[in-house]
């Protein structure tokens, strides 16, 4: 494939366009195109490349040798902070067994004597002895050191003597255990606590390779979750003010209860919205989603972190400041709970008030055909994340020995939220699973139920234009490759992709009629990022 900024050393100074030429767009317009053409950052045209050739004769052109070309994926749930430490320390991730696990915090301590050890997540469902590890194991593997150890859902982790010492009340908080990973309020003390520990400098250097990370992997936009239970506004108002060519969209997750305290927040914090990670519940891996029947694992039904009071208050303030709401919603009591809150104000403000707030929910996992369908008549957006039925979902999963096999079998039903005409964003949660958009399209299309999957193009959709609606976009042509558009954009490499035939084996379609350009066959993996392209300048090109 030829690429090369070179071909770029004219676009800032010169108003002529770039044409690139030889690939396969990704457009409704132009299904067959063979060359799109960039001018003042936007796509000015679709089609044939000898047409290009003779409409824009002084172009830079940029051969792509039948690659694909296609609009820039958005992540619609990250926490970029952690996520980027998490990058840096990613020991436990790989660990097949309890025993690997354990030996990964020795050597990781080893190397980094006197600082704080703040680890990439582990899943203990995974190991061949699915028991966390103790704070005795930790004190053992890193003698007099500060740890912070999260589970893969991040709503539970290990800490070390040293750390829970540091924490004042811990062992009065509610998830508190003195060898079991805290959890609830105790978990969330000591994560707030760990992050004291890290200077701006380390802040910025995290949520930085975060940002490298997602670019790699063809994101253009990320929603950063942020609040007071998982980060600070010192971390949100740093990320939003860094200099990067991923864009940043910020939520805040912290309840008020009157139309100018909400106000006052976007103001004083900078967020499209007090949503994101707003706590009604936990996770299931944690065994803290609030649920109507009990957990197999711990027989609880979970926790409750907002009381419904403060869950109507919060949609009822944000609703009549016309600023978006939205909540982190797991199990069912939770999800019971959140709807029948926008129910209250869709009966008090009517419908076309509540749909025009851009509202959206996070999660959502344990969602009924009814609650899925009232969302979509108010126009609440659902932002899910796909890869977790691939990790934890099907017989055997950890869904199910949390659950059992009824309630899992009910888990991330996307089909049931597209028949709804619900919004629906995809993303990732990072730290809690990795940025690949196309692992989550091809996690949504192959779900382990089929009456739960949706086609690969709608997953394709929700990983691109969903995102940008469900951050309140109403542009038509937002994250689409159509004359007029914003020339943001990926050039991917995909084995065999220019040699493919519409409709064969290689190429994934919902139905060839439709005219539609094919999306690459993901089975053997994930196309390559090789170049990114936003507002028409280069930000990104692979060695």
């Amino acid at each position: 494939m030829a690429l090369s900024l070179a071909h770029w050393t004219s676009v800032s100074t010169e108003p002529a366009a770039t044409v690139f030429c030889g690939g396969r767009i990704h457009s409704q317009t132009a299904p067959e195109a063979t060359a799109l053409a960039v001018q003042d950052g936007r796509v000015v045209w679709l089609g044939g490349d000898r047409a290009a050739r003779e409409l824009f004769p002084q172009a830079s052109r940029v051969p792509l040798d039948g690659a694909l070309v296609a609009p820039g994926f958005v992540d619609a749930h990250v926490h970029l902070t952690d996520a980027g430490l998490g990058l840096a320390a990613r020991e436990l991730g790989g660990a097949v067994s309890r025993d690997a696990a354990l030996r990964a915090y020795a050597c990781a301590a080893a190397r980094n004597e006197g600082q704080l050890l703040w680890f990439g997540t582990w899943d203990e469902s995974k190991w061949d002895v699915p028991q966390p590890p103790t704070t005795d194991e930790l004190d053992a593997r890193a003698p007099g050191a500060m740890v912070y150890s999260p589970r893969v859902d991040v709503h539970a982790a290990a800490a070390s003597t040293a750390l829970r010492a540091a924490v004042p009340g811990l062992a009065e908080a509610r998830g508190f255990h003195p060898q079991a990973p805290l959890t609830g309020e105790a978990h969330h003390l000591v994560r707030e606590a760990a992050k004291a520990l890290l200077s701006a400098q380390q802040r910025a250097s995290a949520q930085r390779t975060a940002l490298e990370h997602a670019l790699s992997r063809g994101v253009v936009q990320v929603h950063e979750c942020a609040g007071p239970r998982i980060s600070s506004r010192e971390d949100l108002a740093l990320l939003l003010g860094a200099e990067h060519p991923v864009e940043r969209v910020g939520y805040w997750g912290e309840a008020v209860e009157s139309p100018e305290q909400a106000r006052e927040l976007i103001a004083q914090t900078g967020a499209a919205g007090l949503a994101g990670d707003l706590f009604i519940d936990g996770s299931i891996g944690s065994s803290t989603a609030w649920l109507h029947e009990p957990f197999l694992s711990t027989g609880a039904c979970g926790n409750a972190y907002l009381s419904p009071e403060a869950v109507r208050a919060h949609v009822r303030a944000s609703t009549a400041a016309g600023v978006p709401a939205g909540f982190h919603a797991i199990g069912d009591a939770a999800v019971a709970e959140l709807v029948g809150a926008f129910g209250s104000a869709v009966a008090e403000f009517g419908v076309p008030s509540v749909a025009k707030c851009g509202h959206r929910l996070e999660h959502m996992e344990m969602t009924t055909p009814e609650q899925a369908r009232q969302l979509g008549q108010w126009g609440v957006a659902a932002s899910v994340q796909p890869l977790f039925d691939a990790l934890w979902g099907g017989p055997g999963g950890m869904y199910e020995q949390r659950l059992g096999a009824r309630r899992a079998a009910q888990l991330n039903n996307f089909a049931q939220f597209a028949a709804a005409g619900v919004v629906l964003a995809f993303g990732s949660d990072a730290p809690v699973t990795d940025i690949d958009p196309w692992a989550w399209a091809r996690a949504a299309a192959n779900h382990h139920r089929p009456e739960s999957r949706i086609s690969a193009r709608a997953a394709f959709l929700a990983a691109t234009r969903g995102g940008r609606r469900a951050a309140g976009s109403r542009d038509p042509l937002a994250g689409s490759l159509v004359p007029g558009s914003a020339a943001t954009f990926v050039v991917w490499e995909v084995p065999q992709y220019a040699a493919a035939e519409p409709g064969r084996a290689n190429s994934w379609s919902t139905d060839q009629r439709t005219h539609q350009p094919p999306l690459p066959d993901l089975a053997a993996g994930s196309p390559s990022c090789k170049m990114v392209v936003v507002d028409g300048q280069p930000v990104y090109e692979s060695l």
